[in-house]
């Protein structure tokens, strides 16, 4: 049956879209019912291939048999799978009747990217940010930059969580009190105590991986410095075989890391619109981003720009299954008006729309 567009509200196109993208997916798994038969098993199986991989591609570099400009995004690779399996298990789309072996999961994928917020703690974030997406209670998203105006304070932030709180602290305040004042605590106690989760939400590995990375950072500025100025500084040897050690450490987590995590968050801001968006008006909450010259990043992060907005719109389809179904999800979406390789984006601070008033923002 045909259906005119222009005749049709926001909620209906939504709703025409999400249906057309469950029936191509049950279509799917007709054809192939192992898809549905056991999908426990692809997730557990995708994560140990993962984990086995980032293993392999570190000790390969250990053992000199791969250069680091390999193993960096080799690794890398392999962690955006189990970033995508992360999002699925929030979702319960893997194990919902054994919490113990989704908790589990979410910690092993935790244990491989360090360098993200508490997959336990994401989990509230993120259904909020279904929600919410495009508000300024949306805290997944305002915390890796998007909304921001571009120019090299962001480009710091993209990359590197810390430094995404660390450079406007006051902004995610605000963004945290109105997450908190959203989830509508029944008491003080209470919105202290989701205030105090969201304060250690990167606690403990978080914290201790940025520890080390911003200290590797500050080490070799400190010492590329010295060389520069022609007064070269001499490590000991005990120092010397740490600073080794930190170096291997680098390549093998902590760049591969922030590699991912650039490109994912590049990624992600950019594809969500904010500030200016109707509550719940999931056709207003994201645009496809898959342009030829993104291709290097989205190979970091599943192809995440071409597929994340189909997950707004049908949210319990694995990441596999977005892969697969997306030409037909591509088509309905842009039939019914979805934003395409919305470029204007990078220049709006993220906006939906060309400019719009503080009067404006606040109503919307």
């Amino acid at each position: 049956m045909s259906v005119d567009p222009s005749t049709m509200t926001d909620a209906e196109k939504t709703d025409h879209i999400r249906k057309s993208i469950l029936e191509e997916g049950r279509a799917l798994r007709r054809r192939h019912p192992w898809l549905e038969k056991h999908q426990n098993l692809i997730g557990a199986t995708i994560m140990a291939v993962s984990l086995l991989g980032m293993i392999a591609s570190g000790t390969l570099y250990i053992m000199g048999v791969i250069p680091w400009w390999a193993c960096i995004p080799v690794t890398a690779i392999f962690a955006s799978f189990i970033h995508e399996l992360e999002h699925d298990l929030i979702h319960l789309m893997y194990f919902k009747n054994r919490p113990w072996a989704n908790d589990l999961m979410l910690a092993l994928g935790w244990l491989a990217r360090a360098s993200t917020v508490s997959p336990f703690v994401r989990r509230k974030l993120h259904l909020h940010h279904h929600k919410f997406s495009g508000t300024e209670s949306d805290l997944e998203e305002r915390g890796i930059t998007n909304g921001e105006r571009w120019g090299l304070r962001r480009l710091l932030m993209t990359g590197d969580n810390m430094m995404a709180i660390f450079l406007r602290p006051f902004a995610m305040q605000r963004a945290v009190r109105q997450y908190i004042r959203s989830q509508k605590p029944a008491s003080r106690s209470e919105a202290r105590k989701m205030s105090i989760q969201q304060l250690l939400a990167y606690a403990p590995l978080g914290n201790i991986y940025y520890f080390l990375f911003h200290g590797w950072v500050i080490i070799h500025a400190v010492l590329f410095t010295a060389q520069l100025s022609g007064n070269p500084l001499t490590l000991s040897t005990e120092l010397s075989t740490a600073m080794n050690a930190l170096n291997t450490f680098a390549v093998v987590y902590m760049l591969p890391s922030f590699l991912r995590t650039f490109c994912l968050h590049f990624i992600s801001s950019n594809m969500h619109y904010y500030g200016d968006v109707e509550a719940r008006n999931v056709m207003q909450q994201c645009q496809v981003l898959n342009p030829w010259w993104l291709m290097p990043m989205q190979v970091f992060c599943f192809n995440f720009g071409s597929t994340h907005a189909i997950h707004h719109f049908a949210v319990r389809e694995p990441f596999y299954i977005r892969q697969w179904t997306a030409p037909t999800a591509h088509k309905v979406m842009r039939e019914m008006g979805v934003r395409f390789n919305d470029y204007g984006t990078f220049l709006r601070g993220n906006r939906f729309y060309t400019e719009t008033s503080e009067e404006e923002r606040q109503a919307a």
